[in-house]
């Protein structure tokens, strides 16, 4: 596998933060509901992150969504054999992830802003717009998908992670009710 570009990796991290912003459900308007957490609502996590990181705040609620949507992810992909095998828009196997986790600390390090570290690619704001998410989806592509027991299979081989994590973010283009897990067999 090739290295990915800063400028890949960054991509692929705005739509896993914005997904992740997207599926938090104790927020206030609500979002989609696809994880029990609210950590960058300014009245919920984002709140207590600011007291104890002030200057990284704003990166450490994102990243602990991030993760909390990885986690949820990791348990849906045990229910499919070979799971670890697929690439899912929260997990594209160790080297990838590693470097993904690793371009998250650098920008933290940095305390620049989200939003200037990865532009208009992170569609995290206090204004919630489901329509805004949904079209910003779409703009990746019309994967086709079918509907498995595991999850939403995306009928797409590609060796590329940032094609795939466009194809997987696209696939949740409808905002289902519940996170579907769209996953692909990364082509070899």
């Amino acid at each position: 596998m090739l290295a990915l570009s800063p400028d890949a990796l960054d991509e692929i991290l705005a739509l896993q933060l914005t997904v992740a912003w997207a599926g938090e459900q104790g927020a206030e308007p609500t979002r989609l509901g696809w994880w029990s957490s609210d950590l960058v609502n300014k009245l919920g996590g984002y709140d207590l992150f600011h007291r104890l990181a002030p200057r990284t705040h704003a990166w450490a609620s994102l990243g602990l969504v991030r993760k909390v949507a990885t986690t949820v992810d990791a348990g849906l992909r045990k229910s499919i054999g070979g799971g670890d095998g697929l690439w899912t828009l929260f997990h594209f196997g160790f080297d990838v992830d590693e470097a993904l986790s690793e371009r998250l600390a650098q920008h933290r390090a940095a305390e620049r802003a989200p939003a200037e570290a990865l532009g208009p690619r992170l569609l995290v704001s206090e204004t919630w717009s489901a329509q805004a998410l949904s079209k910003q989806l779409s703009s990746l592509g019309s994967p086709k998908t079918t509907t498995e027991p595991g999850g939403r299979r995306v009928s797409a081989k590609t060796g590329s992670a940032l094609e795939a994590a466009r194809l997987l973010a696209a696939s949740l283009a409808d905002l289902p009710a519940r996170y579907p897990m769209p996953y692909l067999e990364p082509a070899r």
